[in-house]
């Protein structure tokens, strides 16, 4: 039975979105600073996008993998097809995706292992069921062409070639995670684009997003008059 933050978290999940829509990380991060939080939240620099788009805010679904510590099976390529489809069903599972709802933004703690447990299908699998985003505090990516070209946001550390199987296996899901130095807990907002990834803890998320916003408006009015002054026609990110 949820106990009455997990309803609480629920209840408001699409009113703390809206809060956050358009929403730059480096408002976000002046929220942040607002409410006290000047050396929270940050995710390491060494966490960087797959590619640069619009920013994304969601909230935080975790899981935690870790090393595989068995022995890679020694079996003919046969064999070791049938050995694959055992290892996905049994040992490198992905439960928290059956749980995905519209707005989540996936943390995933893999230890910093390089493999590549997201990839060009399952990505697009969980975003078809409402994903905005992903997060990994090690590779965890692959098949990276066709995940720009489907326009899936990732930020990593680097990007994986090699499949689960033998490398990395299931342990949790809806915890407290470790990503580039911030702890993220299941609820909390998430917003990433270009300049990196910040986390807001959920019961901050009101009064970050209530300052973010005075800043972001502040940006955007000495902007537009620049704009004005330079005889440039005035576009969304100065509206």
């Amino acid at each position: 039975m949820a106990n009455n933050n997990e309803t609480e978290v629920r209840d408001d999940r699409k009113e703390i979105l809206a809060l956050f829509e358009g929403l730059r990380v480096t408002d976000v991060r002046d929220g942040m600073d607002w409410v006290g939080m000047h050396h929270y939240g940050t995710v390491d620099k060494s966490i960087k996008p797959l590619f640069r788009g619009k920013p994304v805010v969601g909230i935080a679904r975790t899981a935690r993998y870790l090393p595989y510590e068995g022995p890679v099976p020694r079996v003919t390529g046969e064999e070791y097809t049938a050995w694959a489809k055992w290892y996905y069903s049994e040992v490198c599972t992905d439960p928290w995706g059956k749980d995905i709802v519209d707005g989540d933004f996936i943390v995933l703690d893999v230890c910093g292992l390089d493999v590549g447990l997201l990839g060009s299908n399952n990505t697009l699998d969980f975003k078809s069921k409402g994903a905005r985003g992903y997060l990994t505090n090690g590779g965890g990516i692959r098949d990276t062409d066709e995940v720009i070209h489907q326009g899936i946001q990732v930020w990593s550390q680097f990007v994986s070639q090699g499949m689960d199987q033998a490398r990395i296996r299931y342990h949790e899901k809806d915890i407290p995670v470790a990503i580039g130095g911030v702890a993220v807990y299941p609820g909390d907002v998430i917003v990433a684009d270009g300049d990196g990834v910040i986390a807001v803890p959920r019961k901050l998320a009101r009064d970050v997003a209530k300052y973010a916003h005075q800043e972001l408006s502040g940006d955007k009015a000495g902007r537009r008059k620049l704009y004005e002054k330079l005889g440039w026609e005035l576009d969304e990110t100065v509206l």
